[in-house]
C-alpha cells in the first residue's frame, strides 16, 4: 500500500505527467487530491500496471478524489518551450483546474517550476510511494493512451494504438514509410542514427 500522504490534516495534490518521452502528441499532466482514508492497495506507478487495472482503477479514483483534474501542454508549446518545461506547464494547468485549491504539492520528480503559490515537494519517483501521485499517474496516462489510440484512427502506420506515440520499432518504420505528421514534435529526435529529418 503506497503512503496515503505527506503530511496529515492538510490538502495535498499528487501531480503526476506522462508522455514526456514520445515523439509526438501532447503532454499530459494530472492532480489528485485525495481523502487521507483512501486505501486501495492496486494504485501504483501506472507503469507498473496493466492496461485493464489502469483502466478499471479511473472511476474509482474519479468517484473517491476530493478534487481531480487533467489537462494538456500541446505540441507546438513543447517544441517552443522544450519538454522539461511544458511538464512544468501541463502539471501547473492540471492543479489550477481542481475545484479544490491544496495546501501542498507532491511533484513527481526532482524538479518542478511554476507561477503557482503552493508550496511543493519534489519526490523521485514519488509515482511509486505516493497514492495521490500514483493517481495522478493513472489518470494522466489512461486519458493520453487514449488519445493516441483515436490519433492512430487518424494517423495510421505507426502504431500509435500500441506504443501511444513512444519511439518503438513500428513507430519508426512508420516515420520513415511515411513521414512526419502534424503531431510529431519538430524539436525531438526521430531516428536514432539520423541527426536531422526533412520536416
Amino acid at each position: 500500500m503506497l503512503i496515503p500522504f505527506l503530511e496529515s490534516d492538510r490538502l495535498e495534490a499528487g501531480c503526476d505527467e506522462v508522455g514526456r518521452g514520445c515523439l509526438c502528441g501532447p503532454l499530459v499532466a494530472a492532480a489528485v487530491i485525495l481523502p487521507p482514508d483512501f486505501a486501495n492497495e492496486l494504485v501504483n506507478d501506472s507503469k507498473k500496471l496493466t492496461k485493464s487495472n489502469r483502466q478499471n482503477l479511473v472511476s474509482e479514483i474519479k468517484s473517491s478524489a476530493i478534487s481531480w483534474a487533467i489537462a494538456e501542454a500541446s505540441v507546438e508549446e513543447i517544441d517552443r518551450i522544450n519538454i522539461l518545461h511544458a511538464s512544468f506547464l501541463a502539471m501547473s494547468r492540471a492543479v489550477e483546474m481542481l475545484d479544490t485549491k491544496p495546501h501542498h504539492l507532491l511533484i513527481d520528480g526532482n524538479r518542478f517550476k511554476s507561477h503557482l503559490e503552493i508550496p511543493f515537494t519534489c519526490i523521485i519517483q514519488g509515482d511509486g510511494k505516493f497514492a495521490s501521485i500514483a493517481a495522478a499517474s493513472i489518470l494522466a496516462k489512461v486519458y493520453r493512451d487514449e488519445m493516441m489510440e483515436r490519433y492512430a484512427d487518424e494517423y495510421p502506420g505507426y502504431g500509435w494504438e500500441k506504443n501511444a506515440g513512444y519511439p518503438t520499432v513500428v513507430h519508426r518504420e512508420g516515420i520513415i514509410r511515411l513521414g512526419l505528421t502534424p503531431l510529431h514534435r519538430r524539436s525531438f529526435r526521430h531516428l536514432p542514427d539520423q541527426l536531422t529529418l526533412d520536416i
